[in-house]
């Protein structure tokens, strides 16, 4: 299904967001997790792409086993860094002759230890790369990375959301933001967004600290991410991982609470690809799938 198909509509998206496993047992237990997360009945879910297109060959695998062996739709990442034009109109005519139609662009990071290579690529920056699929592909949904907190890349705060509108300007279909833990944040982002004359939806990207090492990590790959003293406090509250989990989980599902009564379009939920902290969120908002989750 189209992305613009499943946003227009009355109801709030919930999706999710895997990552492609490295070899056969990792691709089963994945696997596993789709299946557990399938009975919520997602909007649809996106498979991300390594920096420098380092995973390129492992998403593809995984987004045609999601189409072949699944009732879901899905999304491929595609970004800027290591991608050639070449290469994009062979990928996305692949997509096309399986029956993908969505694809998520991102600028992309380059591999670490490796400096900025733009003059090596084709598309520099994300919003080239949404000007030739919506040139070359136009019934191709696309979609692209908001930043709640600010884009690590662009200090400038106003030059950002120009940025950010080049991108839709370019064609953009919807926007999903980076992950964030202040959904004040996020509602600021969405005013900013409107008075820049930006109109598409905008959905909110939402990860649940299950431990105390993936929350440093987080903090790592998720550069300028705000942790709030309150989430802070309540987690050295914890007696041990369990709890820690537990208050994680917590912090997110009042999130979700919090954004459903805003009227958000969208839910998109980074699941690491685990199903528990997902599956506890849903049953805490005491529906069985998404098709329970209406404006």
């Amino acid at each position: 299904m189209h992305i613009s198909e499943i946003l227009n509509n009355n109801k709030i998206s919930f999706s999710f967001e895997f990552f492609p496993p490295k070899d056969n047992t990792a691709s089963e237990k994945l696997f596993k997790t789709i299946k557990e997360l399938n009975s919520l009945k997602p909007a649809y879910v996106s498979v991300t792409y390594g920096a420098g297109g380092t995973t390129r060959d492992l998403t593809h695998d995984l987004v045609l086993r999601i189409q072949r062996e699944t009732s879901l739709t899905v999304v491929s990442h595609l970004t800027c860094v290591g991608t050639s034009e070449a290469l994009v109109e062979n990928l996305l005519n692949d997509y096309q002759n399986n029956g993908i139609n969505n694809i998520m662009v991102l600028r992309g990071d380059n591999p670490k230890g490796e400096p900025c290579s733009d003059t090596k690529q084709d598309f520099a920056y994300a919003k080239d790369l949404v000007s030739y699929i919506r040139k070359n592909f136009p019934s191709m949904g696309i979609g692209v990375a908001g930043y709640p907190e600010g884009h690590p890349g662009t200090p400038n705060r106003l030059k950002e959301i120009e940025y950010l509108k080049a991108k839709v300007d370019a064609g953009a279909d919807y926007i999903c933001t980076q992950l964030f833990f202040d959904n004040n944040d996020f509602y600021d982002f969405c005013e900013r967004c409107e008075l820049a004359g930006i109109d598409v939806p905008i959905l909110a990207g939402i990860m649940p600290i299950t431990s105390q090492k993936g929350m440093h990590r987080m903090a790592e790959l998720a550069s300028g991410t705000r942790y709030p003293a309150k989430l802070l406090k309540a987690l050295s509250r914890a007696e041990d991982d369990s709890g820690f989990e537990k208050v994680g989980i917590h912090w997110a599902t009042e999130q979700v609470l919090d954004l459903i009564d805003h009227g958000v379009k969208g839910i998109h939920f980074y699941t690491l690809n685990r199903s528990k902290a997902t599956l506890k969120i849903y049953d805490s908002l005491g529906v069985r799938s998404s098709a329970g989750l209406v404006k």
